[in-house]
């Protein structure tokens, strides 16, 4: 790459407010970034718009990750142009119940997404970025995968699963001066942690707040950055001292 092409960055998950932070993040360090999104495609397209305002280039992709056949006919395009040497999975959903009382459904929804959608999204990327020997592969997973969490036996699997699929694949391609690591957050300001009241984070988390999605997307920015190069095959948390 000259200095003058960016590096194209695809980020899953960009229309929720972490993936939002991350693509914003990494197209001020220079990258062009693919905005993935799936049921909420309008959040997205909004992000898209704000960084190409700003002066950055960004793209859209819509697709399910569950679906391998819709993530490569989505992605083709992309590959045609250029290979997307950073990947950030940050996807992921819910949908917790005890396990004595979980559906089938319920348990497969995350994993498909998480666990599944790593191996979909992953596999189109690598044969184009192992050419340009420079890669970072980063999965956003959750401190559910490192300790587990009552209610989401689903949700940890999954996370647990793209972990130890990050570790392996990391084996796999680090002579090509590609990284893999996983970031497992804990208690981060979104949407989705609105569950935990200031009792249950004071009593959950040694740091007494909530982390912020700058703080998750600022140690994503020096993942994907040169001065990473020796880091792969690593969890690494950000979660306040929960563990």
């Amino acid at each position: 790459m000259t200095p003058h092409t960016p590096r194209h960055a695809l980020v899953t998950g960009a229309s929720g407010a972490l993936g939002g932070a991350i693509c914003r993040r990494l197209a001020a360090d220079g990258c062009h970034i693919i905005c993935h999104a799936h049921t909420r495609s309008a959040d997205a397209a909004r992000l898209v718009s704000e960084l190409n305002a700003l002066g950055a280039t960004a793209d859209l992709c819509v697709f399910d990750l569950a679906d391998a056949h819709a993530v490569a006919a989505a992605l083709a395009p992309f590959l045609a142009k250029a290979p997307i040497q950073v990947l950030v999975h940050n996807a992921g959903v819910h949908d917790d119940a005890v396990l004595a009382g979980m559906t089938t459904a319920q348990w497969q929804r995350p994993i498909d997404v998480s666990l599944n959608g790593f191996f979909h999204v992953t596999k189109p990327l690598l044969l184009p970025m192992i050419r340009t020997r420079w890669g970072r592969i980063i999965n956003v997973t959750s401190v559910a995968g490192v300790i587990g969490n009552r209610g989401q036996a689903n949700y940890a699997a999954a996370k647990a699963g793209v972990h130890a699929a990050g570790k392996s694949l990391a084996l796999e391609v680090a002579s090509r001066g590609i990284t893999v690591n996983s970031v497992a957050p804990g208690i981060i300001a979104t949407p989705m942690s609105q569950v935990f009241g200031p009792d249950d984070i004071a009593r959950l988390v040694p740091m007494g707040r909530a982390g912020e999605c700058r703080e998750v997307a600022d140690l994503i920015g020096f993942l994907v950055s040169d001065q990473a190069a020796y880091i792969t095959g690593q969890v690494i948390s950000i979660n306040g001292g929960m563990i």
